[in-house]
């Protein structure tokens, strides 16, 4: 072994990565004065598998202060769930009246 040649005392250390936990998403619905408070409630139940007080619950505060957070997870998770609820369309009561589908936002959760 000449003098050019370095050994490093661990080479696999010079190739590991660190890993880090993804962060949380949530599933926020967003307060909107078209669909109907049951159909909004309907719709969290049918998607999220919620007891019907919960879904009243989370309707209700996202009446009252313009937002709800439905749930939180994985990005993937929280995609399919946000999907799911908008893939239900505007509440058929309201539908001729140009209402849209629920607004659904995904946000980053604090860890």
């Amino acid at each position: 072994m000449n003098s050019d040649d370095t050994t490093l005392a661990n080479p696999e250390a010079e190739f590991q990565t660190q890993l880090r936990r993804q962060p949380p998403y949530g599933v926020v619905l967003h307060n909107d004065d078209m669909n109907t408070f049951d159909y909004v409630v309907d719709t969290i139940r049918t998607v999220f598998r919620y007891e019907l007080e919960k879904c009243f619950q989370l309707t209700l505060e996202a009446d009252q202060t313009g937002r709800s957070i439905l749930w939180s997870g994985t990005l993937e998770g929280a995609e399919l769930k946000r999907e799911q609820m908008i893939s239900r369309g505007p509440d058929p009561k309201v539908r001729d009246r140009g209402a849209l589908p629920l607004k659904v936002t995904l946000e980053e959760m604090p860890q």
